[in-house]
């Protein structure tokens, strides 16, 4: 992936928080609370020192889809002194869970034939909704590692699954199924989507993102503070359940 002239972490995301839709930091799944949203704001309130929450256990991908996701997602978004990464801030997760959704199915898309590739100003023409174009495009990018290095993608170093995703990024490597482009574009949106996502979806777990990037979250009122250009903003995020940092 080309360099970002923006010279710090905090400033790439930023950036890049101002391409994800604001239907993502409120909420992906069209801001419907998943059952016992509330009990578990009142818990989190009344037990600040709960119990570490046992491991995510996939529901769409397999083993070894989830070993891509985790690796590629860990490239997109490393942690580093200035927050955490992907994987801390549980972007796999809220993309395994978003593959159930009417979105991941292409429910809300026109999904009718002719399926003809025209002019990038048309937009998306492929088939393909998102579930398959990762179940597709995982295994033609491990297919495509095996052959190259003779691993899949998880089992590479760091500075090699960067090359793997530069040569998606850019078209360069030849998947079978999917372009490569449109596969890599899917997981970047994705990984951006669960970065800074509400926490209830499963990603920007403790509202770490939007900490970071001194982002209100779900507040009611913050008006105030909007054309106070460059200064931070004094209280910290809320999420859709109440929750606080």
């Amino acid at each position: 992936m080309p360099e970002s002239p923006l010279t710090t972490r905090r400033g790439f995301l930023r950036a890049a928080a101002v391409l994800v839709p604001a239907s993502a930091l409120a909420g992906c799944e069209g801001g419907t609370k998943p059952p016992g949203a509330e009990a578990a704001a009142g818990s989190a309130a009344s037990a600040p020192h709960a119990a570490p929450q046992a491991a995510y256990k996939p529901r769409f991908f397999d083993a070894r889809e989830w070993a891509f996701v985790e690796a590629a997602t860990d490239r997109l978004i490393p942690a580093d002194s200035e927050g955490p990464g992907a994987l801390e801030a549980g972007v796999p997760e809220f993309i395994d869970r978003q593959m159930d959704t009417p979105y991941a199915h292409g429910a809300l898309w026109y999904m009718q034939g002719p399926f003809q590739q025209g002019v990038p100003e048309l937009g998306y023409q492929l088939k393909l909704v998102p579930r398959d174009i990762y179940r597709l495009g995982i295994a033609a990018a491990n297919a495509y590692c095996s052959k190259a290095y003779g691993k899949n993608f998880d089992a590479l170093d760091a500075a090699t699954r960067d090359s793997v995703l530069s040569a998606l990024e850019a078209g360069e490597a030849q998947l079978d199924g999917v372009p490569a482009a449109v596969f890599f574009g899917q997981l970047l949106q994705n990984t951006r989507e669960g970065y800074f996502c509400d926490p209830i979806h499963g990603g920007n777990r403790d509202m770490a993102a939007w900490k970071m990037i001194g982002f209100p979250g779900a507040r009611a009122d913050f008006m105030d503070f909007v054309n106070q250009n460059g200064k931070a903003y004094p209280y910290g995020p809320v999420s859709i359940t109440g929750e606080r940092t």
